[in-house]
């Protein structure tokens, strides 16, 4: 057995986010680079619940290279399996906000640095090492990174960690969306603990009845334990044959919702992680919710998620004053 000296590794894209930050005096907007990437996201809110992280990947040898290794570092998270690419560039997304928070990405990235991790620079010795291994759809666009990633994720399931996926569907970087739809499937089929949005949901199984929804995945893939996030509704756990839903922390002062969804998995990771995963009751999967839905709350109040990740006693404090009011 090996010892486990990581609480999460995970694997996947880390890019900047040029998201945007006011006007000039000519009227352009102005573009602020926010380090970014979905699993690293979800690592820095486990660094900041004091769980022990590792991200592999792939960054390109410039400037936002060596911006996002220390992003990562500031934040906790180890980057000893961080490859700096010295041919192909970081990989770069443009991020439009609209009024209610939302958001649309355009994509630099033909070729970007994260598509160009191969499958013999996965440390599979660091995934054996590891409690729960965490990965998205994005490694899987291409053939490169998507034989590693398939080579680790059959590293994690022979080794017994449990796995943890977000299929974070970007509809710009698939050739096609039946591409996507396969790719997905694949992921769902190695999960223990799936975090997926309701358009998603709409995505994989043609249905907004999110439980119908769910008892199809079930039938197909039986994961324990499936998260389904839908934004200003809250969220739902499904798990062996409870439905828990929890209200949203609506709030007045949201600027964007990047990294919701990546703190809310994290969120749920954590408490996984510290509870288990056998046997969950109502009131545990409740609390387990509640937190993750604060926690995303808090992180649309701020720009830039990597870095700004709030802490538990602030998601706690967070909680109570809602409870309050």
């Amino acid at each position: 057995m090996n010892e486990k000296i990581f609480d999460v590794t995970a694997l996947g894209e880390l890019l900047i986010d040029f998201t945007e930050n006011g006007l000039s005096e000519q009227g352009n907007p102005l573009l602020e680079a926010n380090p970014g990437g979905a699993p690293c996201n979800v690592l820095a809110m486990l660094t900041k619940l004091g769980k022990k992280t590792t991200f592999i990947g792939k960054v390109g040898k410039d400037q936002f290279g060596a911006q996002l290794k220390n992003g990562l570092e500031e934040a906790g998270i180890d980057t000893q399996n961080l490859i700096m690419d010295d041919e192909v560039h970081t990989t770069l997304a443009f991020v439009h906000t609209f009024e209610d928070g939302d958001r649309d990405f355009s994509f630099y990235r033909n070729p970007g640095a994260d598509m160009m991790l191969k499958k013999e620079e996965v440390p599979m010795d660091v995934i054996a090492a590891s409690r729960i291994f965490h990965f998205g759809t994005l490694s899987s666009t291409h053939p490169g990174v998507r034989e590693a990633t398939r080579s680790a994720l059959d590293h994690a399931k022979k080794n017994g960690l449990l796995i943890s996926f977000d299929p974070n569907l970007r509809e710009p970087l698939w050739d096609s969306l039946e591409d996507a739809r396969r790719e997905i499937s694949y992921g769902l089929g190695f999960c223990d603990i799936l975090k997926i949005s309701d358009n998603e949901m709409e995505f994989m199984t043609g249905t907004t009845d999110y439980t119908a929804g769910v008892k199809k995945l079930q039938e197909s893939y039986s994961i324990p334990l499936i998260l389904v996030t839908l934004g200003k509704d809250g969220s739902r756990a499904y798990y062996k044959d409870q439905m828990v839903e929890a209200a949203p922390f609506l709030q007045d002062n949201t600027i964007e919702t990047t990294g919701a969804g990546d703190t809310f998995c994290a969120s749920i990771l954590n408490y996984v992680l510290e509870h288990g995963l056998e046997n969950l009751n109502s009131e545990q999967l409740t609390e387990m919710l509640t937190f993750a839905n604060a926690a995303a709350s808090l992180i649309t109040t701020r720009k830039g998620a990597l870095r700004v990740m709030p802490t538990k006693e602030e998601v706690q404090d967070f909680i109570q004053s809602f409870q309050k009011s």
